[in-house]
């Protein structure tokens, strides 16, 4: 039996599973219509579409930890946690870079800096981008490597009393200093992104004035329409980060442990929300639907 804040806990968690799963199915069915339609996708979409992919998974993986926690406890569970954390994992890996990237391009789509080497990266966008996530992969196979060898350490131990205890802290405090060593760069990235573009558009004003325009142009609201989609993938990256270290702490502690979770189903599921609201052709598609559902 389920006491009330395993309840309570149960159905905001199904609630942003679902709002998740349906709002990042959204974009993904959008974005593929538009594909077959057009028979070409634009770099923006294609990172988009990729986030809410990896967004998707990400909220199955948090459905499965949630599920090991109110409902399993026998030895065999514990070791499907060890895979369960791999999953999760992987797609964390993929939406915290993704979204990372999609800043980076935003910058250097709309930021104006007369550097060389912001002009060359400027030309060279895609190219760099590119790179920068295949690099990534490096962090990635470091980390499923060390899960690796604790599941082999899982296979020669299988049967011990105390497997369960030692198999949360495998999981969880033995994997936080990587996790994060791996997350704060993705942060510190966006993180600057976000000052560049405050900086870019600082500037950019500065120029209106001095020239006696109006500071409501298009440059203008371009800067603040990608201002608001960095800075809110920023401080949902962030609240998702810090809950992350919070629920690895809290392994025994199972009211900590499921509330942080909770919390931490925010990021996947507001920041796809925000990814709407920001993209014409998402936002349209949502309200030419909207429309066809009251009819």
């Amino acid at each position: 039996m389920m006491n009330l804040l395993e309840w309570i806990v149960t159905i905001i968690i199904m609630t942003e599973f679902l709002l998740g799963n349906c709002v990042n199915i959204f974009i993904i069915l959008v974005n593929a219509s538009d594909c077959i339609k057009r028979s070409k996708v634009s770099s923006a979409d294609r990172i988009i579409t990729a986030l809410a992919v990896s967004r998707t998974g990400i909220l199955w993986a948090m459905l499965m930890n949630w599920h090991s926690a109110v409902f399993t406890t026998d030895i065999y569970s514990a070791q499907k946690r060890v895979w369960c954390c791999i999953i999760w994992e992987v797609n964390n890996h993929f939406s915290n870079w993704l979204g990372t990237i999609l800043s980076m391009f935003y910058l250097f789509k709309i930021a104006n800096f007369s550097n060389p080497l912001f002009l060359h990266l400027k030309r060279k966008t895609e190219k760099v981008l590119l790179m920068i996530f295949l690099g990534t992969f490096l962090f990635l196979v470091s980390y499923v490597r060390m899960i690796n060898n604790k599941i082999a350490w899982v296979n020669d131990y299988e049967g011990n009393v105390t497997l369960k205890n030692k198999l949360k802290d495998i999981t969880g405090l033995a994997n936080l200093h990587l996790f994060g060593m791996i997350n704060i760069i993705p942060l510190c990235i966006s993180l600057t992104c976000v000052l560049l573009l405050i900086y870019s558009l600082g500037k950019h004003l500065r120029n209106m004035k001095y020239h006696g325009k109006g500071c409501q142009d298009t440059s203008t609201t371009v800067h603040i329409k990608a201002l608001k989609t960095v800075v809110s993938f920023l401080l949902l990256y962030a609240t998702y980060s810090f809950c992350v270290v919070i629920a690895g702490w809290s392994l025994h502690n199972a009211p900590v442990f499921l509330f942080s979770i909770t919390i931490g189903a925010i990021y996947p599921t507001g920041h796809s929300f925000i990814l709407i609201w920001g993209n014409q052709k998402l936002k349209q598609a949502l309200q030419l639907f909207l429309k066809q559902v009251r009819c």
